[in-house]
């Protein structure tokens, strides 16, 4: 237990201590009108209380990724907590914060606009398509396994086909609803239940004080399947650490702030709270592995399926009926919230780039019909075929995303290593993962890790030269 003590410790005090430092770096304006004021339209900018969007963008950016992503990442033993702390505090709080900030100054733009505004036409309009692909696979992804869960809960006519209807008529009405009706409303209620559960298991951590793996024992990487830690366990946990798609819904919430000041709280905080609520399961997950109920469910590998189990097991065993209850709540409603925003970001998206006001509840369908169909129809594809290109498309956009804040801060004279070295790791876990992973190349581990490790050195080559080339701009420009 000291070693996860001392990384929830870490944790807390990144909030307090890392993130004043990124916020000094940036350097927010109180005074600054925000576009939640001056662009309001009743529909997507509409200003909210602090305590709200942080509900909101906490459950926007979790669904169930810091709690499935963290038990399937426990499987590399102690690596996990270290990557969940280090990852949350100095790359994806940093990602979260500046990406949500950045759009809060640009009028709540979204993502893709966003990174062309840095990297260029050609980039952005890569990103656009991307973006809305990865969106509309997050809705596909996040309603299979609560709608299966349903099915099963349910009578026999109630099939996953109906539930996943059910779903997405939701889904509509989330997404074309404005912001306050549904997600302004049921969002703060799920984000609270999801926060019980996870100090509910802290507690338990503590009252029962099982003996876990320390850092003092070493960092033998025990999983099952013989999975290296590089770079597998980083696109493992995603949400606890880093991940593209928070800067997809960081917009969302860009538009509904009222104040610069609040840009710590809501996007660096969220991130924080995310790596918390990661490492508590994957602290739970740890010690169930090594009781005899979880002994076979740790052998069996890593599908989404046993962590559902090991959900499903802490929390009736530790929290009673109640706990069982929200477990049940958060499988089921963490992944539905993080699929309706999903959709929603892909409208903005789309609604941005084509420049199609959103105001009339017709503009809005007339992006939204699509988009549900693309959804509905990978739907009939395997599961965890979508969730591995999910995975790495997700960590390939955050791998980006810190490009063009890298740039950012460069053009501005401010400290870029703060999201140079992000940027540069995560390029090489996305340029490595994709050459070695079964839906990938499937080449060699060494020879891929030495491939990853050019292909970054050449990156880094060509942002030393650009920075070169803008310094003798500068100059020129001057003298």
């Amino acid at each position: 237990m000291i070693s996860f003590t001392l990384c929830l410790v870490m944790l807390v005090a990144g909030y307090f201590i890392y993130g004043k430092f990124v916020e000094r770096i940036f350097g927010f304006d109180p005074k600054r009108v925000p576009p939640a004021v001056s662009m309001r339209d009743g529909v997507d900018y509409i200003p909210l209380p602090t305590w709200k969007i942080f509900m909101i963008q906490f459950l926007n950016i979790a669904g169930l990724g810091p709690i499935f992503g963290a038990i399937m990442g426990a499987k590399f033993g102690t690596a996990s907590y270290l990557w969940i702390v280090f990852g949350s505090i100095f790359a994806g709080a940093v990602h979260d914060y500046l990406s949500g900030m950045l759009s809060m100054r640009n009028g709540g733009e979204s993502l893709p606009e966003l990174i062309g505004r840095y990297l260029g036409t050609n980039v952005k309009q890569v990103m656009r398509a991307w973006t809305v692909m990865l969106m509309v696979l997050v809705g596909a992804v996040f309603v299979a396994g609560p709608a299966g869960l349903l099915a099963k809960l349910t009578p026999d006519s109630l099939n996953l086909t109906f539930w996943a209807t059910v779903v997405f008529l939701y889904y509509i009405l989330a997404t074309l609803l404005p912001i306050d009706k549904i997600i302004g409303k049921v969002y703060p209620l799920f984000a609270i239940a999801l926060l019980f559960m996870a100090v509910g298991i802290l507690a338990m951590l503590i009252w029962h004080h099982p003996q876990l793996p320390e850092f003092t024992d070493g960092f033998e990487n025990p999983h099952p399947e013989n999975l290296p830690i590089f770079p597998m366990m980083f696109i493992t946990i995603a949400c606890g650490a880093i991940s593209g798609f928070h800067a997809t819904q960081s917009p969302l919430m860009a538009r509904c702030m009222t104040n610069e000041k609040y840009g710590r709280p809501v996007f660096y905080g969220a991130m924080i709270t995310e790596g918390i609520v990661a490492l508590i399961w994957a602290a739970a997950a740890t010690y169930f592995f090594h009781t005899e109920a979880g002994a076979d469910i740790f052998a069996a590998g890593s599908g989404n399926d046993n962590a559902a189990i090991v959900v499903d097991s802490i929390t009736k065993e530790w929290l009673g009926a109640i706990g069982g209850f929200l477990a049940v709540l958060g499988v089921i409603a963490a992944p539905i919230t993080s699929g309706d925003t999903a959709f929603r970001s892909a409208r903005l998206i789309v609604a941005d780039f084509l420049h199609i006001s959103q105001k009339p509840v017709s503009k809005r369908l007339l992006i939204s019909i699509p988009l549900f169909v693309v959804g509905f129809l990978l739907l009939q594809v395997n599961f965890s075929v979508i969730w591995r290109y999910f995975a790495w498309s997700n960590q390939t956009l955050a791998a980006v995303t810190l490009w063009a804040l890298t740039i950012y801060l460069a053009r501005a004279n401010k400290l870029y290593i703060i999201t140079l070295i992000p940027a540069l790791f995560m390029t090489a876990v996305c340029t490595t993962y994709i050459l070695i992973a079964p839906e990938g190349l499937r080449m060699d581990g060494t020879v891929s890790q030495y491939i990853g490790a050019v292909f970054t050195a050449g990156v880094f080559v060509l942002f030393i030269l650009w920075k070169q080339r803008t310094g003798k701009d500068k100059r020129t420009a001057v003298s």
